[in-house]
């Protein structure tokens, strides 16, 4: 008697069993695939500038002049609980404001460059943090969740939309030289439960090899053999295994891996590039810091121009001596010198992202986002510095969807607690993923007996904000 074959046993049988691979991507993707919208995607990528450390929103992009009443005494308003506790008086920017474009959009002299760009911001000065500390600052801001293990906003785009390029991995960080991973390190870009092909893969962009190993040591006909050859284990151990997503997610990191040779040192190689375009980002300045910045602005563009999905960049505190390492915006003394420096690092070469982005007809759909894990104390810690403020912030995004030249939510008189349409982390990435034409509420994974996403069980699309 012939016994018929289902189809999981045809597709595992024939093609070395690759065909059952493809049948469980698939259905492994159903669930990103209930999450797309009837609307159509306004964004294709994700570009994420993410100021580590807390950059002080009344130093940057939300002017208290008030503040200048009040200078040197006492807040006459009751003091929250601060990280450290050792709050001093009212400390006015030091800093002028002016404003820019059709929209009067007021921004801080430190970011002369991205100030051209007003009419292309949508600022939200209403964000607040739950928590008050860095490395879970860092966690709440990338995952939702303030401790590590679940998996970063990157890791759920290049989840729910799948990858645009074979060739890359649909979730880069780049980092220079003085650039590291902010407190919480790596697994602020992790996966967590989700395939381990959805984790972001670090670039570095300034070295010979961006990424260890990625210059083949043997040729690639002799690497395409060991590959075909480890198909033969791969079939066995996943008819063992059956459907595991995170055994077909290490496999397909293999052959990502094998692609990314050629594909790397190609998109890393900037001799195609005009001058004009590299002094627009920077990468001509004396500022090594600032210079470093632009290669990463300027491969950010790259990379969405490739279809990569969700691209981080890392702020670089060697030789600044503002913050530490991890956190180069966390000026808890001498902030004025801190916060100067570090704009100064970044202002150029993202406002030459947005102008090359809109001269390429990318912005449209390109999605920049700007912010870190909470703003700092209108009044000082010690005599110069602030300390941490998670009752009020500001962050903004441009491009792919959002409404330049607009600014939704409002602080107190002093910057210190939101006034007016609160929003929290749960609402910037909800609104993110609106606008990359996914719900939030349905971009879920089953894990541990729960439908778990990045919005945990909060969140709500910012409208005002989405053109």
């Amino acid at each position: 008697m012939i016994n018929s074959l289902s189809r999981r046993d045809m597709l595992s049988r024939c093609s070395t069993g690759f065909g059952l691979l493809a049948l469980q991507g698939m259905l492994g993707s159903q669930a990103a695939l209930a999450a797309k919208t009837a609307l159509k995607p306004k964004a294709k990528s994700v570009i994420f500038c993410y100021m580590s450390g807390g950059a002080s929103h009344i130093d940057t992009f939300d002017p208290k002049p008030e503040l200048k009443k009040y200078a040197g005494k006492p807040m006459p308003v009751k003091i929250e609980r601060t990280q450290f506790n050792k709050n001093g008086n009212v400390f006015p920017s030091p800093f002028e404001f002016k404003r820019w474009g059709k929209s009067g959009m007021p921004v801080s002299s430190i970011f002369p460059k991205v100030g051209e760009m007003a009419d292309d911001l949508a600022v939200v000065r209403s964000m607040t943090s739950k928590v008050n500390e860095h490395a879970q600052g860092n966690y709440a801001f990338h995952s939702g969740f303030p401790f590590m293990g679940h998996p970063s906003a990157g890791a759920w785009v290049s989840y729910g939309l799948g990858s645009a390029n074979e060739n890359l991995p649909g979730f880069v960080v780049l980092n220079s030289a003085g650039s590291v991973a902010p407190h919480g390190g790596v697994g602020l870009y992790g996966s967590g439960y989700l395939p381990a092909g959805n984790q972001g893969s670090i670039l570095q962009v300034d070295n010979s090899e961006p990424v260890r190993n990625v210059k083949p040591r043997e040729s690639l006909f002799a690497q395409r053999n060991r590959l075909s050859f480890l198909k033969g284990f791969d079939k066995s151990f996943l008819s063992q295994t059956g459907e595991n997503l995170q055994v077909e997610a290490a496999i397909k990191n293999y052959e990502t891996a094998y692609k990314m040779q050629a594909a790397v040192p190609e998109l890393c190689d900037l001799s195609g590039e005009t001058e004009t375009t590299k002094k627009l980002y920077g990468l001509d300045s004396r500022d090594k810091q600032t210079a470093g910045y632009a290669r990463q602005c300027l491969l950010a563009r790259r990379l969405v121009e490739r279809g990569v999905r969700f691209v981080e960049l890392s702020c670089i505190n060697e030789g600044i001596g503002a913050g530490n390492a991890a956190n180069p915006w966390d000026q808890h003394g001498a902030l004025e010198k801190g916060h100067a420096a570090m704009a100064h690092q970044v202002d150029q070469p993202i406002a030459g992202l947005l102008k090359d982005l809109k001269a390429k007809g990318l912005l449209d759909e390109t999605l920049v986002v700007w912010g870190g894990e909470f703003g700092r104390t209108p009044f000082s810690q010690g005599s110069n510095g602030r300390d941490h403020n998670p009752y009020g912030y500001s962050v903004w995004l441009a491009g792919g969807g959002a409404k330049g030249g607009t600014i939704h939510g409002a602080t107190d008189e002093f910057g210190y607690h939101v006034t007016e349409n609160k929003c929290e982390i749960y609402d910037l990435w909800a609104t993110v993923l609106h606008l990359l034409g996914l719900d939030h509420e349905h971009l879920t994974y089953r894990h541990g007996g729960r439908d778990l996403r990045l919005t945990d069980v909060y969140g709500s699309v910012i409208r005002e904000i989405v053109a």
